[in-house]
């Protein structure tokens, strides 16, 4: 059976058939580092990073994340702050690395920065206006979305309903308020480039569509984002690349990933809830974050609140701690397959909510196995889904032993049990029913059988 997509585009679940299983292409709209990265922008970075580890056990992807490093906010901020705008730019690229590492997000096989393609962006531009699809106006280039008969498909929505919802600048040197900037004239104390145009800066959307093209191709198979990049910069993207390369299809598929809410408010820096990623993970593991991010299917809303993320470090716990009883080695994992109906849940749309309760019945499987090869080939297959996942990497000692402080370590467990079937053997009932009490009130359920006293974490 093929992947299944949701199309932004076609407004439906579709067959994911790319044109070259050889070379699968995705392209993901990425950071602009001029701050630390917040739980919303994480939610993108973790769902993409999941459709490429599934699309990895197909095909041989490329997938590229770019880097926005010139853009006006980051500009404000150099200004704000009194630093150079390459300090701005280079302290948070490097934030974005190690919050997205945190949370289990590999790499992207490309990651270009936008100031590393001007030359190709203004190819791009000068190609546009020679298709009678772009114009100059006071020092600016803009794209003249009249020229472009389907603008507005990917949104659904017509012109007029799209400029009332989004930000659209209305400028005098505008033919009409729609059209969007492709090049802006820069002064001394901004970033800018030498162009025919003046000295000045590429407009946002102009950069995605230039770095996509160079390193993937005019045509890609995938383009993923938030849905809020829907409009303006996705339809941006669109009309700009398809008329720079004489009518021909910029991306086959468009998902889009839904929005994060705090505590059932949107996050927004006038409510002041935006939660960043790096001060989460001073209170949370990073796994955790991870499995909050993916507790809800990527395109619908996710209600970030602190029973969500409570939960999620309760789900690791649970998961944790089946593999602790028989912690498999790396060489039986790499050889281990995921499970049917968890591969089946991740195929059909990225249904991470599914591939999780599947996950939680081979860890309570493995809680009840008694045959030891059994057990070992049922945690392998756990560690496997959870690889693909991005969880279930850690040793499961350590993943205990760095939550020492909500629950106790094996050892102390072990130490509790052998008093308890000291106390047992000696009939001391009571006692042993009150280590038995104490272990559960520290999230440690004993289950006595015939081959012995076995503990786990508590569901």
């Amino acid at each position: 059976m093929p992947i299944q997509l949701h199309d932004t585009m076609r407004g439906e679940k579709v067959p994911f058939e790319p044109r070259d299983p050889e070379r699968v292409t995705m392209y993901v709209c990425g950071p602009t580092v001029y701050n630390f990265a917040h739980i919303g922008n994480a939610r993108p970075a973790v769902v993409f990073d999941v459709l490429a580890r599934l699309l990895r056990r197909r095909y041989h992807l490329v997938y590229a994340r770019n880097i926005t490093d010139v853009d006006d906010k980051i500009n404000q901020a150099a200004k704000e702050t009194g630093q150079p705008i390459s300090a701005i730019t280079e302290r948070f690229a490097e934030a974005y690395h190690e919050d997205m590492a945190a949370l289990g997000v590999l790499p992207p096989d490309i990651e270009p920065r936008a100031t590393a393609h001007i030359p190709q962006m203004l190819a791009m531009i000068e190609a546009l206006i020679e298709a009678g699809c772009a114009y100059e106006a006071e020092g600016h280039v803009l794209f003249d979305v009249a020229a472009y008969e389907a603008y507005g498909a990917l949104s659904g929505r017509n012109l007029r309903e799209m400029i009332a919802g989004a930000r659209v600048e209305v400028a005098p040197y505008k033919k009409a308020a729609a059209d969007f900037v492709l090049w802006k004239p820069s002064t001394g104390d901004l970033p800018g480039w030498d162009s025919p145009w003046g000295r000045g800066r590429p407009g946002w959307h102009l950069e995605c569509s230039a770095m996509s093209e160079t390193h993937l191709g005019e045509t890609i198979d995938i383009h993923g984002g938030g849905q809020d990049l829907m409009f303006p910069h996705h339809e941006n993207e669109i009309a700009q690349s398809t008329c720079a390369h004489g009518g021909r299809q910029f991306a086959r598929y468009w998902v889009h990933n839904g929005f994060l809410n705090v505590e059932h408010e949107k996050m927004s820096k006038s409510l002041g809830n935006v939660l960043l990623v790096r001060e989460l993970l001073e209170r949370w593991p990073g796994e955790a974050v991870r499995v909050a991010l993916l507790s809800a299917h990527y395109r619908q809303p996710l209600d970030w609140t602190e029973e969500l993320i409570t939960e999620s470090r309760r789900k690791l716990d649970r998961l944790y701690g089946a593999l602790r009883t028989a912690p498999p080695s790396a060489d039986e994992v790499a050889a281990a397959q995921p499970a049917a109906d968890f591969l089946a849940a991740l195929e059909d749309d990225l249904n991470t909510p599914r591939a999780m309760a599947a996950l939680f019945d081979i860890a309570r499987r493995l809680n009840k196995a008694e045959d030891e090869a059994e057990r070992r080939r049922l945690a392998a297959t756990l560690a496997a889904g959870g690889e693909m996942m991005g969880l279930l990497q850690q040793d499961p000692e350590r993943w205990f032993a760095a939550g020492a402080d909500e629950l106790p370590d094996a050892e102390t467990i072990e130490a509790l049990l052998e008093q308890r079937q000291a106390a047992r053997k000696a009939r001391d009932f009571a006692e042993a029913d009150r280590i038995r009490d104490e272990l559960e009130a520290r999230g440690i359920v004993i289950e006595d059988g015939p081959d012995g006293t076995r503990w786990r974490v508590a569901s």
